[in-house]
């Protein structure tokens, strides 16, 4: 029923051009379709996902869905298409595979004829919450359900009008039934997601999974704002009374989301954010959190969220009698997700905005154990760690990804979004740290006591507690010690946390094993930013480690 080729009548066909804009999807290429879903909103999307059988209404009104065979982003099936006026601005490589304009097209033609005769839903939204720097997007996609997650993750427009006179710089066209011809369009699979700057269009195949949607628009500006000194950023961002703002950088996993979702500050946002001369900003309207055993207790804000109307539960399981939704069970996969408008966390600020950092905290899931949990970091220090982007990548957020953590280095956070050489953006940031008196801070959620299997995670009390010693300035006057191996400065003492937490070699039981381990870990970031270095000043070098 999904693509409706027979032609039946669905409960919002009615109604399905009231918010229509002007700029229709001729411009785009796409004719000879059989109905355009204009802009409808969350009620008539749950009617036409329940018609189209995409998902079920779940106890207290979420509506589960689930993304089909993939279950996470295709970070391999990701290009970007190589032509004159961009090309000299793209850090070509392993995230920003070439394809050609050619090869584009051919994929783009084929696309346009196979959507002929069908159904297809329109949201036109925008990107980032700072005026200066709204971004009009559109996107279409061939499921309601996409087009749900759309209006949840974008910021929307107003009134009738808005919606009329709207005309997208950007539009993600979205049909998970296309399929890519590996020997044409040059892809790695049937998957792809292509995006062309000239064209100002990005097209994603053969995946239903929603992030490809919003990363494919974070990508956009990753590339775009930059190039107008806002810095573009992969982290989460909440605000205290005072005005202070508090930055988190880190990939799924780390704890960016959690974190940030602190009952006594209030929410900026959970994943993308600009930084422009005016403060910081929020691009997207909503959240889109991991849910897997997520907890009542220790995140109330947004456990709450998984039994709103609204919400969309993606490859969250569900007993389909009782409707019952059960955030343990991972038979899907790990990566279980929600996606729900930011207004349903209730600290959450209207506006999305905030003023310029008084801290930045990177945020690292270090599964070798040997980390300390809070470092505070000198600028050479910060941009090294930034461009280095250590974590360990936990299951389920990536295709191809087992159930133990592994290693991996993802620059400025985020390397998979990020286009431009990770300098340029590590300048950047040091640039605006220096300007307004940043302090910075690596925060070690992973494990302590010895690595994954031996260790245990260290407790969300021990890093709320650290966090809060950050935000509130606590750890600014405390006595440090310097780490052997990054030399960062350490504290001896923080309010909440025990002594010894604080000394990670202590918590092991060989001490000698620690710093072996230690050794080696520093040894992976040596040798992974050999690949940085021609491109870095020499004082980024001195914010490494020194093995003896």
């Amino acid at each position: 029923m999904n693509n409706n080729l027979l032609n039946i009548k669905t409960p919002a066909e009615p109604f399905a051009a009231e918010f229509k804009s002007y700029y229709g999807l001729k411009n785009h290429g796409l004719t000879n379709l059989r109905k355009v879903y204009w802009n409808l909103p969350t009620e008539s999307l749950y009617e036409e996902i329940v018609f189209r059988g995409e998902g079920q209404i779940t106890r207290m009104g979420p509506i589960s869905v689930r993304s089909g065979k993939h279950t996470a982003r295709a970070a391999q099936d990701k290009f970007i298409v190589r032509e004159p006026s961009t090309e000299d601005k793209i850090w070509w490589g392993e995230y920003n595979r070439p394809i050609s304009p050619d090869q584009f097209h051919e994929t783009y033609s084929r696309m346009q004829g196979f959507l002929q005769g069908r159904d297809l839903f329109v949201q036109d939204c925008y990107a980032g919450a700072d005026p200066d720097y709204r971004f009009p997007v559109r996107i279409i996609t061939e499921n309601a359900w996409h087009s749900l997650f759309a209006r949840n993750m974008f910021i929307l427009p107003e009134t009738k009008e808005e919606y009329r006179q709207h005309v997208p710089e950007f539009t993600v066209v979205c049909v998970p039934s296309f399929k890519a011809y590996r020997p044409i369009d040059g892809t790695n699979s049937s998957t792809f997601i292509t995006i062309n700057f000239e064209q100002k269009l990005a097209i994603i195949a053969d995946s239903g999974y929603g992030g490809e949607i919003k990363k494919s628009i974070f990508t956009v500006m990753n590339f775009l704002l930059p190039q107008e000194g806002v810095m573009t950023m992969h982290c989460s961002a909440n605000q205290g009374d005072a005005g202070d703002v508090g930055l988190f950088f880190g990939l799924s996993g780390t704890g960016k989301t959690t974190l940030s979702a602190d009952p006594s500050r209030d929410l900026i946002g959970d994943d993308e954010h600009g930084w422009s001369d005016g403060g910081v900003f929020n691009f997207e309207g909503g959240c889109y959190a991991k849910v897997i055993q997520l907890s009542p207790t220790a995140e109330p804000e947004i456990h709450a969220t998984t039994h709103t109307f609204g919400t969309i539960l993606e490859n969250v399981v569900h007993d389909p009698a009782t409707r019952l939704i059960d955030l343990d069970d991972d038979e899907i996969t790990e990566n279980t997700r929600a996606s729900y408008p930011l207004e349903y966390i209730s600290n959450a600020i209207p506006e999305k905005r905030g003023g310029h950092p008084k801290n930045i905290i990177f945020l690292t899931a270090d599964a070798q154990g040997v980390m300390p949990p809070i470092a505070r970091l000198s600028l050479e220090q910060a941009m090294y760690h930034f461009i280095s982007g250590y974590t360990s990548k936990v299951g389920g957020t990536e295709v191809g990804l087992g159930d133990e953590p592994e290693i991996t280095f993802s620059a400025c956070f985020g390397a998979p979004f990020m286009v431009h050489h990770p300098m340029y953006y590590a300048d950047l940031l040091a640039r605006k740290i220096k300007r307004y008196g940043v302090n910075t801070w690596l925060l070690n959620t992973g494990w302590v006591g010895g690595a994954y299997g031996v260790g245990k995670r260290i407790s969300i009390k021990h890093t709320r507690a650290l966090l809060n010693a950050v935000l509130n300035g606590d750890l600014l006057d405390v006595e440090y010690y310097e780490d052997p191996v990054f030399g960062f400065q350490v504290p001896k003492t923080c309010p909440g946390v025990p002594e010894g937490v604080l000394y990670p070699a202590k918590s092991w039981a060989s001490e000698a094993e620690y710093h072996r381990k230690y050794a080696q870990l520093a040894a992976r970031f040596i040798d992974n930013f050999k690949k940085f270095a021609p491109d870095c000043p020499p004082e980024v070098l001195t914010g490494g480690p020194r093995i003896e």
